[in-house]
């Protein structure tokens, strides 16, 4: 491995790529960028926090593991750096079909921010520096590097901001605030200015956290034990990848960390809150800082506070709670189910009304934490923003919710910042292809007023995201790209190859009563296939058996795809003042001039903009071109 160069901070010498924050969407975009071959740095206001877990140390889940596995498909380090240093692996929906399944993990807290660290460390063509932005440097309507608390700037082709919860940040225990943009840290005050200052509109946000308790002052005795999947189901894909690229020993002799998937197993546990506990919450409501007017961001609608549970949802007796463990040398543990901004006292009390929880020793309070955001309507296809060239917005900057969804707009954005670079044209992955797709053009295209959380009702074609095929959906976008070795390459390739082959042999094939593919959809014993086939490993047979299972549903989606593919690629003239155009409604023509979409698909999935408006858009864009071309 080559030594970096020494950091500099040159104008006549710019990076290509310049990251700001090294949260979950910080680390991919800056990993992506120098496999790619891009000069980067990367700076973060405290190098001990790098891919800090600063709520639930758990990957996945619904909708977020998928695109765990899609960040995987396209190079990034999650999938990895999660199945490294993972405690415990649950597959959710586990007896229902393939389509609904979705893995997810609980991660050593700590294991996963050292490995992903020394993963930044050891990455060429990467500068790690510890320094928080404080402002941007423009000339005209371009960026061109960053100032610095330390009175030192530094130049960039492309900045890619990813501030997550930061900016302007206030921490809140009941009436108690304090800035930070995570209990212990700091808030970066200076950066929303430089925004505004270039017309990027900002608002407030809020989330929150739960307490974290001491293990041995729960009683485990009378919980309910979840306990780890057996044979877990891995984020990964070890079957196109050389197992030497996982664990080895750098040349400088340096190992990452983790160990070998799975092979750690720790238990989580359940408990719940009863009339007691709803009783001290009401008690408290007006101690609260969300329910006391102290808090004006909006917080998220799908993880709850238990202020918001108690209060939307009187009718429930109880609501579950699960305890998770921080990590493997630590006896510090996660009360999920349990988010607040209560004052100390209160959450002391409404801890030990729960069962297991009684002599709870309190380490960490819970709090809720409000911040700035940039409506990410602001913002291209690329993540590139519409106000400021060579500027790219990842995370929770643009108003998202999770690790997950902040890591695949990080991987996303340092593509096409250097992409931009390289004056090629930006990986843009359609709806239809994968939730990191979904997830931006929901984004840019409908905007968000509150945390926004991915979910599988989000994709309209789900059915063709089953998490075991996010390498083959995604091949065709990033082969080129740098991200993946020659080797994994070529192995994806023959999986691809193999399973076209073995699809197409088992439609036509006869076995009893008619093609195997037939007796596959009637649900029949699989020991009637051919043996070669069962001999296959399980990653390829798996997909195999999905598309002949579902052959019906992803046909029709297929088709459905096929349909509206036409609209997707007609382009929007960059120059159309939709306020000119005769027919169309005030409240449409205001919508799209304030999101100023790309193609007429992204048109057509703008709130209010109706099949009428697509029309008259449609017939504009063909006199225009007609016009151009005479």
């Amino acid at each position: 491995m080559n030594p970096l160069p020494p950091i500099r901070s040159d104008a006549q010498n710019p990076y290509d790529v310049v990251v700001c924050g090294a949260g979950h969407a910080g680390c991919e975009a800056a990993l992506a960028a120098a496999r790619m071959g891009a000069d980067v740095l990367m700076l973060t206001g405290n190098l001990d926090t790098v891919a800090q877990m600063s709520c639930n140390p758990a990957i996945g889940g619904q909708a977020k593991g998928h695109m765990v596995r899609e960040i995987d498909a396209m190079g990034g380090e999650m999938a990895i750096n999660t199945d490294t240093t993972a405690i415990q692996f649950r597959l959710l929906n586990a007896s229902k079909g393939p389509a609904t399944q979705a893995p997810r993990a609980q991660s050593d807290k700590k294991a996963y921010q050292y490995r992903m660290k020394h993963v930044l460390e050891l990455q060429e063509n990467l500068n790690l520096f510890q320094a928080m932005v404080t402002g941007l440097i423009f000339e005209g309507d371009q960026v061109v590097g960053v100032h610095t608390n330390l009175d030192v700037d530094f130049f960039g082709k492309t900045v890619v901001v990813t501030t997550g919860t930061f900016l302007r940040a206030q921490l809140h225990v009941g009436q108690n605030t304090n800035r930070g943009g995570r209990m212990g840290d700091f808030s970066a005050m200076g950066l929303s200015a430089s925004f505004e200052e270039a017309g990027i509109a900002l608002e407030r946000l809020k989330t929150g956290t739960p307490p974290r308790i001491l293990g041995s002052s729960i009683d485990f005795s009378v919980l309910e034990e979840q306990e780890a999947d057996a044979s877990p189901v891995k984020f990964a894909f070890y079957d196109t990848r050389d197992e030497e690229a996982l664990f080895h020993v750098e040349q400088s002799f340096q190992e990452k960390l983790g160990w070998t998937p799975g092979s750690v197993r720790i238990s989580c546990w359940i408990t719940y809150t009863n009339a007691t506990t709803e009783a001290i919450v009401r008690d408290n409501l007006h101690r609260s800082a969300m329910y006391s007017g102290q808090i004006e961001g909006v917080g998220p609608r799908y993880c709850p506070s238990i202020e918001d549970k108690i209060v939307r949802f009187a009718d429930k007796p109880r609501h579950m709670l699960f305890l998770e463990p921080e990590g493997r040398n630590t006896d510090e543990w996660y009360v999920n189910g349990i988010s607040t901004s209560l004052p100390f006292d209160v959450q002391l009390d409404m801890l030990r009304s729960i069962e297991g929880l009684e002599q709870v020793a309190l380490l960490r309070p819970a709090y809720a934490v409000e911040y700035d955001f940039a409506p990410p309507t602001q913002l291209q296809p690329s993540l590139e923003s519409k106000k400021v060239e060579n500027l790219f917005f990842a995370g929770q900057i643009n108003g998202t919710s999770g690790y997950e969804e902040a890591a695949g707009q990080g991987l996303v954005a340092g593509v096409n910042a250097v992409q931009k670079v390289s004056g090629k044209a930006p990986l843009v992955i359609p709806r239809h292809e994968a939730y990191i797709g979904v997830l931006i053009d929901d984004l840019i295209t409908k905007g968000t007023q509150e945390p926004y959380r991915m979910f599988t009702s989000r994709a309209e074609h789900r059915l063709l995201f089953n998490h075991h095929s996010a390498e083959l959906r995604l091949f065709e976008r990033v082969k080129d790209l740098g991200l993946l070795s020659e080797s994994r390459r070529r192995l994806i390739e023959e999986k691809i190859r193999t399973i076209h082959q073995w699809v197409a042999r088992l439609e036509t094939e006869k076995g009893k009563g008619g093609t195997y593919a037939e007796a596959v959809r009637r649900d029949e014993p699989l020991d009637g296939l051919p043996e070669s086939f069962l001999a296959l490993p399980h990653e390829k047979r798996d997909e195999v058996m999905y598309r002949i299972k579902y052959r019906g549903y992803l046909e029709r989606e297929l088709k459905h795809i096929e349909k509206l593919k036409h609209i997707e690629k007609i382009k929007i003239p960059a120059n159309l003042n939709f306020l000119k155009v005769k027919g169309l409604r005030n409240e449409s023509a205001q919508k799209l001039g304030e999101i100023q979409p790309v193609t007429l698909g992204q048109a057509s999935r703008i709130s209010g903009i109706n099949p009428a408006d697509i029309s008259v858009l449609m017939v504009v864009i063909e006199a225009m071109r007609r016009r151009e071309n005479r």
